[in-house]
């Protein structure tokens, strides 16, 4: 399905991605190990080459599933035997988010909770090296998962100011892991400009490894990633992925029908924050009128959107079956009309950004 012509460069890196990655978050929660055998085995044999995964997953996360995704990849790969055949990504688990079952509950991004990070990351992957490492989020106090605005009350506490970990002391740390062979690019998510610039700067003024992606949200209903990262991605030459294209599942229309539809947005009430917020609704109602309009499910226009915009190097999808699996790629074939882009355009005006 997939071609060399379809893939992207990411970054300044010499890595080449396909245009969808596959998102690995349900692996060992809401997917069997045969079911991820299955997922992974078909996007290969469609050209799909990027894996995307991360030592939190599965999502959302528990200390009875932790690090089961990143174990059952690694199972894969080493029956497989077809490492040198995709571009493998994983994540550092940031601080801050009491999650005591990683690492102990790491307090920072500092070396000791880095390299301890990735050396268990490449155990359970069994693999020597990942192509792309991202920091899962910021070390510092930013708004995260829903969260949309700077509060800088956060950082202090008990009225003293934390001492973050610097942008330049990851740096450094990661610039060893890649002298390592261990990661062969750095990347981040969950990013703010401010930061996504700082991380640049010090690199260039210390000669230090320059980050090559970048990992947000984007979807119909987050378009946050337009105001200020897309200037950056296109002046610096830096990939980006999204994630959430779907919106945990809002995009695809099945919650307006049936607001107890299985998914995880029943399955696991009360996580996704970022989509239970008062505009939500009512934009997923108006999307959901174009997309019939248009004789297009909103899967295929939602998914569609995000393939095809500018500066988009890969799209992280994933699914709990292979029946969604299969409608999520066959989308990426659907190209929008101007006009469907146009009235998208004034729904995102009259409805902007509902879930940040």
């Amino acid at each position: 399905m997939f071609e060399k012509k379809d893939y992207s460069r990411v970054g300044q890196s010499d890595l080449l991605v396909s245009p969808i990655s596959l998102g690995t978050m349900t692996f060992g929660d809401q997917n069997t190990k045969l079911e991820a055998f299955e997922q992974l085995d078909f996007v290969l044999d469609q050209g799909i080459n990027s894996i995307d995964c991360a030592e939190l997953y599965p999502v959302p996360p528990k200390a009875e599933t932790y690090t089961k995704t990143e174990n059952i990849l690694g199972q894969w790969i080493k029956e497989r035997k077809n490492r040198q055949s995709f571009i493998l990504s994983t994540k550092i688990a940031g601080p801050r988010r009491d999650l005591s079952w990683i690492r102990g509950g790491p307090t920072s991004l500092d070396k000791k909770n880095i390299i301890n990070a990735v050396d268990q990351s490449l155990k359970r992957l069994q693999t020597d090296y990942v192509d792309l490492l991202y920091l899962h989020w910021p070390e510092r106090n930013v708004p995260m998962f829903g969260q949309y605005k700077f509060d800088p009350k956060d950082d202090f506490k008990n009225n003293e100011q934390i001492k973050w970990v610097s942008i330049e002391t990851q740096l450094r740390v990661l610039e060893q892991i890649i002298k390592e062979g261990k990661a062969r690019y750095i990347a981040v998510s969950n990013e703010w400009p401010w930061g996504i610039m700082e991380f640049i700067r010090l690199a260039k003024q210390n000669n230090l490894p320059i980050i090559n992606a970048i990992q947000n949200s984007y979807s119909l209903i987050n378009r946050v990633a337009e105001f200020g990262v897309t200037e950056i991605l296109f002046r610096e030459k830096i990939g980006f992925f999204a994630y959430s294209p779907l919106a945990f599942g809002h995009l695809t229309g099945k919650y307006i029908t049936n607001p107890q539809a299985k998914g995880r947005v029943t399955l696991f009430k009360g996580y996704a924050k970022r989509f239970d917020k008062p505009g939500v609704a009512n934009t997923l109602t108006a999307y959901n009128k174009l997309a019939k309009k248009n004789k297009l499910s909103m899967t295929e226009m939602a998914l569609s959107f995000v393939y095809h915009q500018w500066f988009m190097t890969s799209t992280v999808v994933g699914a709990t079956n292979m029946t969604q699996l299969k409608e999520n790629l066959n989308a990426y074939r659907l190209k929008l009309s101007e006009q469907i882009l146009e009235e998208i355009e004034y729904i995102h005006l009259c409805h902007m950004n509902p879930a940040p």
